[in-house]
């Protein structure tokens, strides 16, 4: 019987004068926060102050490299070459990091942003060269995957921890991967929805599918996205839904 499950959110993805999400009141009910590097969203001011908000709730801190496609918010498909997408993706794992070592504080993990993490669904070269990126900062340093994902796979067979991620907001198709954006019912919003997911999916390793099935489905980390407009809301009623079961919100561990 589970006890504990880690939720997690992407968030500082605000810039200059432009703000996204609800940062300031998410962060105090979530255990792990995937923090915007600068690229897809995010800049210096947005990624200090995340993290010290994540430091003053104990908010495990992760790294949330994107491509660089500020327009696009990096979900959209990018060709780039293996030394371009690791220096990209250690660039942003280093300007985090320092922002982590000026509040005494340590990054935990890593998730890759948008379709950076779409594309190493089912790319293997694009897998591999994000899991190498982030060997090459930290051997030690685990990443978010999609169950059944070449992410996962890669990241298994080289030996780089990993932790199985699952979607509160989400729609799955029937092979685990994430319905595209481009297709209605991708994104849900309803806050009782998402949250009757969630507990389905700890509780009984379940998910129904965009087509109508039940699928096996296992992580130790659930994601709520900070842009979905009812977001707030989302984690604050997964959160009563999961602790009314008597399963505590506590960040994973390796």
């Amino acid at each position: 019987m589970r006890t504990t499950i880690d939720l997690n959110c992407d968030m500082g993805e605000s810039f200059g004068v432009y703000k996204l999400g609800y940062d300031d009141e998410v962060i105090k009910l979530i255990s792990s926060v995937n923090v915007a590097c600068g690229f897809h969203g995010g800049d210096p001011n947005i990624m200090d102050h995340t993290v010290e908000m994540a430091k003053k709730y104990g908010v495990g801190i992760g790294a949330h490299p994107g491509f660089q496609d500020l327009i696009g918010f990096g979900r959209r498909n990018v060709d780039i070459s293996r030394k371009d997408l690791m220096n990209l993706i250690i660039y942003q794992i280093g300007a985090l990091d320092i922002f982590c070592q000026k509040h005494g504080v340590s990054l935990r993990h890593v998730k890759p942003h948008g379709n950076m993490n779409n594309m190493a669904d089912s790319d293997k070269e694009m897998a591999t060269n994000i899991v190498d990126a982030v060997l090459a900062v930290r051997k030690d340093l685990p990443v978010l995957v999609k169950p059944n994902s070449q992410l996962h796979q890669v990241a298994a067979e080289k030996g780089l921890p990993f932790i199985l991620e699952l979607f509160a907001d989400r729609a799955y198709n029937n092979d685990v991967s994430l319905v595209s954006r481009k297709y209605e019912g991708a994104v849900i919003s309803d806050p009782d929805e998402v949250a009757n997911r969630v507990i389905k999916m700890v509780m009984e390793q379940k998910v129904t599918t965009i087509n109508g099935d039940e699928i096996t489905i296992e992580g130790d980390s659930i994601c709520v996205h900070g842009d979905t407009p009812t977001a707030l809301e989302m984690i604050k009623t997964i959160k009563e839904k999961l602790e009314s079961m008597n399963i505590k919100i506590a960040p994973f561990s390796v």
